[in-house]
């Protein structure tokens, strides 16, 4: 785990590297108690997919396989997947524990513990070889607890007086981590002999590149260059209550409040400085569950409640609190009372009055972690609510932190807030219209309050549908949650939030606005940065982005709030009218050439005759899956982007995408019977294509539209389509028009054949087939043998069928097409059948029915499957078919509920 990460089982299995079971395995030693629920593993490992039970399943069986049963037990109908680690059989959890046996103990004692846990670490980078984007936090927070360990090992150094040892580790570790400031703390101590003009050098230089020391680092700097310190007051304090009156009720955050509660009181008991830090985007109710927090904390703080408002995202010309004023405030309410003046000494002489004091500190809206630093107690039994937009990620790396990220509300939730002075007849009488707002809203509290506050006032409950199209537009949803003279405006919270972002991190909001949404992946993030020119820093502005809680990470997916959507791209520009223009159009390109060409490439494992004039990548990165169910796991994924890519495509008129990107989905559309979207699609790129393509490749699109409405039973739509390819491909007298004409033909066969058209069917099938042996098609020479076969099976030809069928698989399987493959194995199985030999029937749909699995196709895999159960009744085997129809049930919930009834009686009948 701490670096490559690999484990091997008892009996000699392994996972490593990249894979699902390896990244499984990661999750869960890195979760309490080594448990996840399945919904935390589909979450992080395939994030945005709803349907993810069956890869779930594979991959802990997997990890099994490899790991032995007593590591991974049957989780039953738990819900949980759970990791049987032996005492000591995790680098990680060694590490851990180490570090924790080193807390009680003396300073040499300590130094040694501390070193044997790092022995477990070689310095490589934790949890490598992981790509999925739900690691890049567990890394980063790993990371911390391992640099932590180094600086206490350092620290229980400096006071054994290991000054030989601390001279050359420190030397070690400014070199590899020169930012932090404990490590150049610790540095400075070990040579304190430097000159002065050099140890000067080095502190002006730490100070250009990382910024203003904090108060540990400033104490030590003090130390070094031999400033006194003031020794600590002596008189008993006052009992100061600085914070505010109550605000609103909490709404929804009881669980948040109690845990924190309970992590506080926990702290405390155990002697230490309790550090929460409530963090989320504008609006979300930070403040609130600060009060309420300290509220029900109090109590537990008998020397008081300080308080500051530290206006890091205050509206107008209101600038953020200085530390020293609110140091100064802190200061005049706590003997000593002192005089002393700067920040440093101002910041320790709050230490010393805090040191021996039991003060609950409520630090609300801080813009960074080097506002809150000088504020802070050291050791003891203070505790201290932070409240930022925020993440303070220099905090968390520095000091241990009770660290809560809150999002918008659940529903129900969100309507209560929404609906707080309206009567139960009301809320029902105009339910949908309060279910929309909520919708709108983002479930976001300040915008729901603004909303509440309207209907409080001049606007009647009979206008709600009225605001309701208000707030559907776009350009006017953010006017309408501007309430200036009550100080309540999502529009001005936003802005706040906006205007301390870096300029790179500004940019990367606007574009991730005029990408089509609902989120992106983080190559397809990362992809947005070359749409303005290499060098650009897209990761670190992502990151800007994620810990401002201005990007909300999905797992492993990144998207906008609503309503941050509709605040960037209003509000937000790169630049003038002309290169806002100029960049959206690099965009748009950048966002549809990553789409296009990640979507062709899981198109081309799904098909791989297929062919589409896209070229080569340009400035984007390309996933490369290895399998048709890793290909379909990715459009997953990328699907709902994908569909609003077409649609941005659409909308602007740009007819490469507009018909190469819808082309490129249709298999996948067709697998995961997402065909209503795939007509759709599919009739704007025959526009677009008809303008824009080749003759062979405008037939190929109406190939498709036919091959749709086949599969809705609109076979006549259907003909009319393929009539159409036949003639485009008549067009065109190369090779390439040869194979377009054959596979036309051969789509136009097998559709006349289901409106019983039989002769003309034969005689399209003979020409496709003719056509394909000239071109040496082999895969699509076996599909016409194949569509002959069943020609001659509707006839009750079966011997004339089987050598139809035989001469099929015999093609087929010179090739690497396996859905061929199985099409022609499921109809050599209904011939076999009709032939009386069941066994040999049963084994050949089996056969099918294993390849339509793990190629992903629904459809094709339903409708086997519902045969093959048909034959196992009639063979005996009923447990078996009772099997395939619990699956077949299984896929048609995923492709809609479609026919679900009819199963589960059929099942019923079997039991």
């Amino acid at each position: 785990m701490l670096g490559p990460v690999r484990a091997e089982g008892d009996g000699g299995g392994r996972v490593s590297g990249g894979s699902k079971a390896a990244a499984l395995f990661a999750l869960l030693v890195t979760s309490p108690n080594c448990r996840c629920s399945r919904k935390e593993i589909a979450e992080v490992l395939w994030e945005g997919d709803e349907n993810t039970g069956g890869r779930v399943d594979r991959a802990i069986a997997d990890l099994r396989k490899q790991l032995g049963r007593e590591a991974v037990p049957h989780g039953g109908k738990s819900g949980y997947c759970t990791l049987r680690v032996p005492e000591g059989g995790v680098d990680l959890l060694r590490f851990r524990g180490r570090v924790a046996r080193a807390a009680g103990l003396s300073d040499p004692e300590r130094f040694e513990q501390l070193g044997a846990a790092l022995e477990e670490w070689d310095g490589d980078e934790p949890l490598s070889g992981l790509s999925e984007s739900g690691f890049h936090l567990r890394r980063e927070e790993v990371r911390v607890e391992l640099m932590a360990a180094v600086c206490a090992r350092l620290d229980a150094a400096w006071k054994s007086r290991k000054e030989k040892w601390l001279r050359e580790e420190t030397e070690k570790w400014f070199e590899r981590a020169p930012e932090l400031s404990q490590v150049f703390g610790f540095y400075l101590r070990a040579h304190c002999d430097l000159p002065e003009h050099r140890r000067e050098r080095l502190i002006q230089g730490w100070t250009e590149r990382n910024g203003k020391p904090d108060a540990d680092l400033q104490s030590i700097i003090d130390e070094v260059r031999g400033v006194a310190h003031r020794l600590p007051g002596t008189l008993l304090p006052p009992v100061p209550n600085q914070l505010p009156g109550s605000r609103r009720k909490p709404v929804g955050q009881d669980e948040l409040i109690c845990g924190l509660v309970e992590a506080v009181c926990e702290e405390q008991d155990a002697g230490n400085l309790a550090l929460v830090l409530i963090s989320g985007m504008a609006g979300v109710g930070k403040s609130t569950v600060a009060h309420h927090l300290a509220r029900r904390l109090q109590e537990r703080f008998p020397d008081g409640v300080l308080y500051a408002g530290l206006n890091g995202f205050a509206d107008g010309d209101v600038r953020p609190a200085e530390p020293d004023e609110v140091l100064d405030g802190f200061l005049a309410t706590l003997p000593p009372y002192t005089t002393v003046t700067g920040p440093e000494s101002k910041s320790n002489a709050l230490r010393s009055a805090l040191a021996h004091r039991s003060v609950l500190i409520v630090l609300d809206d801080a813009l960074n972690a080097q506002q809150v630093l000088p504020l802070l107690p050291g050791d003891g039994t203070c505790a201290v609510i932070i409240t930022s937009r925020n993440d303070l990620l220099r905090l968390q790396s520095e000091r241990k932190v009770l660290f809560r990220k809150m999002e918008p509300l659940q529903e129900a939730d969100a309507l209560e807030v929404l609906q707080e002075k309206v009567s139960a007849e009301d809320r029902a009488k105009h339910a949908r219209a309060f279910s929309e707002l909520v919708r709108l809203c983002g479930r976001l509290p300040l915008a729901l309050v603004v909303m509440a506050r309207l209907l409080e006032g001049a606007r009647p409950l009979r206008t709600l549908p009225a605001l309701v199209r208000e707030m559907e537009e776009e350009r006017a949803r953010l006017d309408t949650l501007h309430l200036p003279e009550h100080e309540l405006s999502v529009r001005a919270a936003l802005n706040c939030s906006v205007r301390v972002l870096g300029e790179e991190a500004r940019l990367l909001l606007w574009q991730l606005a005029v990408h089509p949404g609902p989120s992106a992946s983080w190559e397809a993030v990362m992809d947005l940065g070359r749409a303005v020119g290499e060098g650009a820093r897209t990761d670190r502005a992502l990151m800007e982005l994620v810990a401002a809680n201005l990007v909300e990470r999905q797992g492993v997916r990144y998207g906008l709030h609503d309503l941050v959507w509709a605040f960037a791209r209003r509000y937000v520009q790169p630049g003038s009218d002309g290169e806002t223009a100029d960049i959206e159009r690099a965009t748009v390109r950048q966002v549809l050439e990553h789409q296009l060409h990640n979507v062709r490439a899981c198109d081309q494992v799904l098909d791989h005759e297929r062919t589409l004039p896209i070229g080569e990548p340009d400035g984007v990165t390309v996933t490369d899956p290895a399998e048709p169910g890793e290909a379909m796991a990715y459009l997953d994924e990328e699907y709902a982007a994908v569909q609003r890519g077409i649609r941005l495509a659409i909308g602007q008129g740009i007819e490469r995408y507009q018909w190469l990107l819808s082309m490129a989905l249709v298999t996948y559309q067709w697998r995961r019977r997402l065909l209503d979207d795939a007509m759709k699609n599919l009739r704007y790129a025959a526009e677009a294509a008809e303008s824009a393509a080749a003759p062979v490749d405008c037939a190929m699109v109406y190939r498709m539209l036919a091959g749709t409405q086949w599969r809705l039973g609109k076979y006549d739509s259907a003909v009319g389509y393929l009539r159409r390819a036949v003639r485009l491909s008549k067009e065109d007298h190369s090779a390439e028009g040869r194979l377009s004409l054959a596979r036309s033909l051969h789509r136009l066969g097998i559709t006349l054949r289901k409106q019983d058209d039989r002769p003309r069917a034969e005689e399209a099938l003979c020409q496709a087939l003719e056509l394909y042996r000239e071109v040496s098609d082999l895969v699509g020479e076996a599909a016409a043998l194949n569509a002959l076969g069943a020609l001659h099976h509707d006839r009750g030809e079966h011997d004339q069928a089987l050598r139809r069928c035989a001469d099929a698989l015999g093609a087929v399987e010179r090739t690497v097409e396996r859905s061929g493959l199985a099409d022609v194995l499921f109809t050599l199985a209904k011939v076999h059948l009709a032939r009386s030999e069941r066994d040999e029937a049963i084994s050949l749909y089996r056969q099918a029915c294993d390849i339509y699995c793990e190629q992903e196709n629904w459809p094709n895999e339903d409708k086997t499957r519902l045969l093959f159960a048909e034959v196992l009744v009639s063979a005996g085997e009923t447990d078996t078919a009772v099997r395939e129809l619990e699956r077949v049930i299984v896929l048609r919930e995923l492709m809609g509920g479609e026919g679900v009834r009819e199963v589960r009686e059929r099942l019923e009948g079997l039991r």
